[in-house]
């Protein structure tokens, strides 16, 4: 696992907060995270989910793909298959709360700024059963398996994909996505939050 990129998000976070002159039990209250959550993250103790990632980029008024990002680029961006090597990878953690299987992210969009979408190649470990927590944020989600099987649960709802289907789906929605059979997946997972 890399943490490289996952210790640039726990600072850009703080950055950001205190340049907004916001306190961490501030930004926990107005985000509905817990206080030691958000130190949490910004100490790099946790490899945070997307969902509080998104509600702390909310409250602090700033698009998620800014904690992401490394350098701005206003143009196209273009990710070439040879380069997206491991380097560009960032672990978040995928909520499961018996086997704490990671998922990696692989960004495509990082150098793109004032992005809206994040398009991300996500591998996705195989998980032992566990008791899943679903995941909720505002925006929505579009999921296209790459390879392997996919098991999405979707409010009350459970949907299994295979290699070459997809999912365009409202984030609102408690969620929440991992590799199906016990195999690895990978998936093209396309993020839109609002601003």
């Amino acid at each position: 696992m890399h943490m490289g990129n996952n210790k640039v998000i726990g600072a850009k976070i703080r950055s950001i907060r205190e340049s907004k002159q916001l306190t961490i039990p501030e930004v926990a209250k107005r985000s509905g995270l817990s206080t030691e959550q958000v130190e949490r993250i910004e100490n790099n103790v946790d490899f945070p989910s997307l969902a509080p990632l998104i509600k702390i980029a909310r409250v602090l008024g700033v698009r998620l793909g800014t904690f992401l990002d490394d350098q701005s680029e206003l143009g196209p961006v273009i990710c070439r298959k040879k380069d997206s090597t491991e380097e560009n990878s960032i672990s978040f953690s995928n909520n499961a709360t018996v086997s704490h299987k990671h998922m990696e992210y692989h960004s495509l969009s990082q150098d793109k700024s004032g992005r809206h979408m994040e398009p991300f190649l996500i591998d996705i470990a195989p998980s032992k059963k566990a008791d899943f927590i679903l995941s909720t944020h505002e925006g929505e989600e579009f999921i296209y398996v790459l390879q392997g099987i996919v098991e999405i649960n979707y409010g009350k709802n459970v949907y299994i994909l295979e290699e070459g289907d997809s999912i365009y789906y409202d984030s609102i929605v408690a969620h929440h996505v991992h590799a199906a059979n016990g195999s690895p997946a990978r998936i093209l997972g396309v993020i839109y939050t609002p601003y």
